[in-house]
């Protein structure tokens, strides 16, 4: 399985063709909850949005080869961090497209200053800047799949 690269030349092309009336083909998210809930992923991995580790911690390396794997991420998964009718921290999808933006060039700002920082994601434990760019790349593909933008 190829996966997007996770940098924003190649995000932001695919993220000006969704809309605010964009309909999943899976899940119960809007397109705008889904820009927003990857903006939180990623804040996560800068530490503005600590998380705990939700799986025990015997099983974090089966969740780091799925990492590494060409496995995508399965359709209708839940996670309790993310849940489809938080209330949109935005009035439109542009400004949450925005807020991903800033905060994207913040996560490669922050692991660039910090080369040894890690950040607890709930299932993979501990991750890297190599970890969480893996993760992303899982990550966006699925939700830009899920809204049929790839």
């Amino acid at each position: 399985m190829n996966f997007i690269e996770p940098n924003l030349e190649t995000i932001l092309p695919i993220l000006e063709k969704l809309t605010q009336d964009k309909k999943p083909l899976w899940g119960k998210m809007s397109a705008q909850r889904m820009v927003e809930h990857l903006t939180d992923t990623l804040k996560i991995a800068t530490g503005e949005g600590p998380q705990e580790l939700v799986i025990e911690e015997d099983k974090i390396t089966r969740m780091l080869a799925f990492l590494d794997s060409d496995k995508e991420m399965a359709q209708n998964i839940t996670v309790p961090f993310a849940d489809e009718n938080e209330v949109l921290r935005h009035e439109e999808i542009e400004l949450a497209i925005d807020e991903f933006i800033e905060t994207f060039l913040y996560f490669e700002e922050i692991y660039e200053i910090n080369s040894e920082l890690t950040e607890i994601h709930p299932f993979y434990g501990p991750l890297n800047f190599e970890q969480w760019q893996k993760l992303n790349a899982k990550h966006l593909t699925h939700h830009f799949k899920q809204f049929e933008l790839l």
